[in-house]
């Protein structure tokens, strides 16, 4: 099992909390490699072309910029078609989580199990310990961290041919019934910047909410 966590390398903060991720994880015995993201700079929209993925659901989203929210789906793209190909089950992170708890190497779950606890919005808590049906909300509650099979992943590559969103709300259980969480969520998201939304956006963080003087937004 590889593990990797999406990096803005240009991005010194970035990088930053990616070291704390990988600290984080390395103390529960997982040793995570970062995972260079795409940014506004790697020309998101013409990757998209190339990849024949649909750009139409990235315009309506008021609280983001729509290209960020492109080069993160194209983050998480990249990873899962990484492990679709290398046929090898994948744990992914992005740079602001942080793994307080085991993480569940060794529990049975069909094809892309949900670890974070939910970073932004109302959710629901799962009825029961271990790996749940998706719970939560309907889509996964932060794309912050996952465990993915390479079967799923590349289910999940041939349905953004026809759906690429954003990455938390593309992962859905309407498009994939598969989708599970594990409870209680080892994995947290620890955000104090964004490079995606913008104030409006940001209404809806956890963390953003707790303190809105001190959240800083970037642009890469």
């Amino acid at each position: 099992m590889k593990s990797f966590v999406i990096t803005i390398m240009d991005l010194p903060e970035s990088v930053a909390c990616a070291d704390r991720c990988i600290a984080s994880a390395a103390k529960f015995g997982i040793e995570t490699e970062k995972f260079a993201a795409i940014t506004p700079k790697n020309d998101p929209i013409k990757m998209m072309e190339k990849l024949k993925l649909p750009i139409t659901e990235f315009s309506s989203d008021i609280g983001s910029r729509p290209e960020n929210v492109i080069a993160a789906f194209l983050s998480h793209f990249g990873l899962w078609s990484k492990c679709a190909n290398q046929k090898e089950t994948f744990i992914i992170f992005e740079h602001d989580a942080v793994v307080i708890d085991n993480l569940p190497l060794y529990t049975p779950f069909q094809g892309c199990m949900s670890l974070g606890a939910p970073s932004y919005g109302k959710w629901q808590q799962p009825s029961m310990l271990g790996c749940n049906p998706l719970t939560s909300k309907p889509y996964f509650p932060g794309a912050h961290a996952y465990m993915l099979k390479p079967h799923a992943a590349r289910v999940l590559c041939d349905v953004a041919q026809a759906y690429a969103m954003a990455t938390d709300v593309f992962l859905q259980s309407n498009l994939f019934p598969f989708l599970e969480e594990y409870f209680p969520w080892p994995v947290v998201a620890r955000d104090t910047f964004t490079t995606i939304q913008n104030k409006t956006g940001c209404e809806a963080k956890h963390n953003y909410k707790k303190n809105p003087t001190k959240y800083r937004f970037f642009n890469v």
